[in-house]
């Protein structure tokens, strides 16, 4: 009903071009502007004394939390080092057998290397490992805190151990 009534009142605006007064003595004045408004959101915030949101007086930094940011943050990054190294290979002039031959000749000592390679692993490995317990979810399975919990606690021992297994290639 209401839109019929808005419609009638609509065309009746469009028709009556020489008397625009009869479009402007149906329209009421709003209640309050929208300043009023996120005035009075803001008081009653006050008031009530409720804290600004997200802080940390709300989310406490929880595993789940930090393995979820570590997760986004490490595919970022495995898509940015795919890309650049990529580029550098199209890049660059040589091939991969004289670069290895470049890294040989720096003479770097052995935990040097098993810490470059385990720096290089551990976020493939983790983005892998968490990846697969993200499909586990995705199947409906694992929901319940401790069982987030010790799925949490599962991917980084994988993660440490399959890394370190990696690096010591």
């Amino acid at each position: 009903m209401a839109a019929l009534l808005l419609r009638h009142t609509a065309r009746q605006c469009l028709r009556s071009q020489l008397r625009p007064a009869f479009c402007y003595r149906n329209a009421l004045p709003m209640g309050t502007t929208s300043k009023q408004e996120m005035d009075r959101y803001w008081e009653k915030n006050t008031r009530l004394n409720r804290p600004v949101s997200p802080h940390m007086t709300i989310y406490k930094w929880s595993l789940p939390m930090f393995m979820s940011i570590t997760h986004r943050g490490t595919g970022i990054a495995l898509s940015a080092g795919v890309s650049i190294f990529s580029l550098a290979a199209l890049a660059l002039p040589g091939d991969y057998a004289s670069h290895l031959e470049l890294v040989r000749s720096l003479h770097l000592g052995p935990a040097l290397i098993y810490s470059a390679k385990f720096a290089l692993a551990f976020p493939i490995m983790y983005h892998t490992w968490n990846g697969i317990r993200h499909l586990s979810w995705d199947l409906g399975k694992g929901f319940k805190n401790p069982e987030v919990y010790r799925s949490g606690y599962i991917v980084l021992v994988l993660t440490l151990l399959s890394a370190a297994g990696i690096a010591s290639m």
